[in-house]
C-alpha cells in the first residue's frame, strides 16, 4: 500500500453551526467521501479534548482568542470545543466514517494541545501515527480536511519532518484566514517544505 489518506478534523464544531466553524467547512465533505472511497487506508483525525483543556480560554479565565502568554511561544486560547463525547466532537453527519480504517484522537491530554496528526504541540511527543504508517510500509500521505492554516498545515509539515511524501488535496481543505493571507501563507510554508498540491478531480481521474 503506497498511500494513506489523512482526513483532518471534519467535526461538527469546525463546521457551520459549530463553536469554531471554518467558513464553508461542510462543503468539502462530498469530496472527502469520494477520496475515502478511493483510498483503502483512510485515517480520520478527531480533536477529543477533556474538560478544562489547556487550549480553552475558559481554563485560563480569559476571553476566547486571547493569547496564552504563560507558554513560549504564546498560543491562541480557543472557545471550549470538541469536548470528548460531545456533539461538537462528533464527525460531520454526512462524513462516511465507515470507510476509514483508523480514527486518531488528538488533544486528549489536559496539558497538551495537538494540531498535528503526528506530534503534540510540544513538537516532541509523538501520536504514534508515523510509526504505524512506517510499519506497514506507507511512503506517501495525502492530507485534506480542516483547517488549512492550522491542523492541516501542522499535519502536512510534520509528515514531511517524518520523511513522508506529502500531497495536500487543495479543494478538499478549507481554512479560516483569521488574518487575511493566513491561508496563502500556510500553503507557501507547506510548498517550501516539499509538499505538493492537487485537486480531487486529478486523483479521481487516475483511479
Amino acid at each position: 500500500m503506497d498511500s494513506a489518506l489523512i482526513v483532518v478534523d471534519v467535526q461538527n464544531d469546525f463546521c457551520p453551526g459549530g463553536v469554531l466553524a471554518v467558513p464553508g467547512g461542510d462543503l468539502i465533505v462530498s469530496k472527502v467521501n469520494a477520496l475515502l472511497a478511493l483510498y483503502p487506508l483512510g485515517i480520520l483525525t478527531q480533536d477529543w479534548h477533556p474538560l478544562m483543556h489547556c487550549s480553552f480560554a475558559s481554563t485560563k479565565s480569559l476571553p476566547p482568542f486571547s493569547l496564552d502568554r504563560s507558554v513560549t511561544p504564546p498560543s491562541i486560547l480557543w472557545p471550549d470545543h470538541c469536548v470528548a463525547g460531545s456533539r461538537g466532537a462528533d464527525f460531520h453527519p454526512a462524513l462516511q466514517t465507515w470507510r476509514a480504517r483508523f480514527i486518531l484522537r488528538k488533544g486528549t491530554q489536559q496539558i497538551l494541545d495537538s494540531y498535528s496528526a503526528f506530534f503534540e504541540n510540544d513538537a516532541v511527543t509523538p501520536t504514534g501515527l508515523a510509526g504505524l504508517l512506517s510499519s506497514i510500509g506507507v511512503p506517501r500521505v495525502l492530507v485534506c480536511g480542516l483547517a488549512t492554516d492550522y491542523c492541516v498545515k501542522a499535519t502536512a509539515l510534520d509528515a514531511r519532518r517524518e520523511g513522508f511524501d506529502v500531497v495536500v488535496i487543495e479543494d478538499a481543505t478549507k481554512g479560516i484566514d483569521a488574518n487575511p493571507g493566513d491561508i496563502a501563507k500556510a500553503k507557501e510554508e507547506m510548498r517550501a517544505q516539499g509538499c505538493t498540491f492537487v485537486q480531487t478531480s486529478e486523483l479521481l481521474a487516475k483511479a
